[in-house]
């Protein structure tokens, strides 16, 4: 029993840190000015394991931003990082919606270090203040979409990136870059599932003496 009430959502499941972290900074927040903004790893927007916390957690109407980030941006990661931004209260005009934005190809890269230059920064807050769609960069999802959705808060899912006429609109063959772009933007959803499923596995250590029960089996 956790004697502060942090685990208002529910108990994380076993291995799975990110929703106790994200609990315990929501707890900490003053209940009628509070904000933050936390770094996580794109899994606590998707995966199954998570799925009933995150279900409250988009119920109760506290997610405000969700940030999508280019790769390589930390020296500890190469993978893509998405930035949770969450208030105790929303102001009205944003109450029961979220903002998603995909800044993935707002990143510059020189040598070995990828970075955000003054003019990405200046984009990425100019659509967070906007609150408002824009193709291919932000879109804003009612609790209802998200809900549909199946709670998943999976940027890909709700920002389309603009690829131009599709086969079929125009009459035109789309160009390679145009199904490069299609490919991507189908395929992203799933290399960042892939990504967690790796992290997972990582974290996945042998039991002690697992082998001596074969090797027994195997005198016999």
């Amino acid at each position: 029993m956790d004697a502060w009430g942090r685990n208002f959502l529910g108990t994380p499941p076993q291995g799975r840190a990110d929703y106790a972290f994200f609990q315990h900074i929501l707890r900490s927040l003053d209940p009628k000015t509070g904000r933050c903004a936390i770094l996580f790893p794109h899994g606590v927007l998707f995966r199954k394991e998570e799925a009933e916390l995150r279900q409250k957690l988009v119920e109760a109407d506290l997610v405000e931003c969700v940030l999508g980030l280019g790769p390589n941006l930390f020296y500890n990661s190469p993978m893509e990082a998405c930035v949770v931004v969450c208030r105790s209260r929303k102001p009205p005009a944003r109450q029961g919606r979220i903002q998603l934005i995909d800044a993935v190809s707002e990143v510059a890269r020189e040598r070995a270090q990828s970075f955000l230059r003054p003019l990405h920064q200046a984009r990425i807050l100019g659509a967070y203040r906007a609150f408002a769609g824009e193709p291919g960069f932000s879109a804003v999802a009612t609790l209802e979409q998200v809900a549909a959705q199946s709670y998943s808060l999976s940027i890909p899912l709700y920002v389309k990136r603009t690829n131009g006429a599709r086969n079929g609109d125009s009459g035109e063959t789309p160009s390679l870059p145009k199904l490069w772009a299609a490919w991507e933007q189908e395929g992203r959803a799933f290399w960042q599932q892939m990504d967690d499923l790796v992290v997972m596995l990582d974290g996945l250590v042998e039991p002690p003496n697992a082998g001596e029960g074969d090797a027994q089996l195997g005198k016999g």
